[in-house]
């Protein structure tokens, strides 16, 4: 057996490395919402991916400290909205602790499986959870896409530099 070298690198970075690597990678916009007990939940996410085209599954990330993740716990079903660049106040809305994030100007319905389905929005799925996988401090949650709609107005809304920010021409 051949030791590795002692390359000077530390076991583990420290979060402050993550973060501001991360701030340097821009990531689309998304709000995942989901059914509560005492009325809707959801959160901005950035986190957001594509899995598997069959089946048609994608995962997001979401603190086990957040606001919205007992209810995410639980969830059998969440709402995945893509969000425009129209709808910074939105995005900072749902990224806000102690927000109402459900209460006007926010427009939404009741979706499939009793979904909170946002209004406007560049795209929406509703997903049925298939999986709750412990990451750190933090939960991935992998669903399976059930319907949606891809068809909203506008162009997407992105995240860089720790802002909401819009694409350039």
């Amino acid at each position: 057996m051949t030791a590795t070298p002692d390359l000077g690198l530390p076991r583990v970075a420290s979060p402050d490395l993550l973060r501001s690597v991360f701030r340097r990678h821009a990531a689309g916009v998304a709000v995942i919402t989901a059914p509560g007990e005492t009325g809707p939940v959801g959160f901005t996410a950035t986190s957001l991916s594509s899995v598997s085209a069959e089946p048609p599954m994608l995962s997001f990330g979401i603190g086990t400290g957040a606001s919205s993740w007992p209810a995410v716990s639980r969830a059998e079903y969440v709402g995945v909205h893509i969000l425009g660049e129209h709808q910074q106040a939105l995005a900072a809305t749902f990224a806000r602790s102690g927000a109402d994030r459900f209460g006007a100007p926010t427009v939404w319905h009741e979706g499939p499986q009793g979904v909170p389905v946002l209004d406007d929005v560049l795209a929406w799925l509703v997903c049925r959870v298939v999986a709750r996988v412990p990451a750190g401090d933090h939960r991935i949650v992998l669903a399976e896409v059930l319907l949606g709609d891809p068809a909203g107005p506008g162009r997407p809304l992105l995240y860089h530099q720790g802002r909401f920010t819009a694409l350039r021409d």
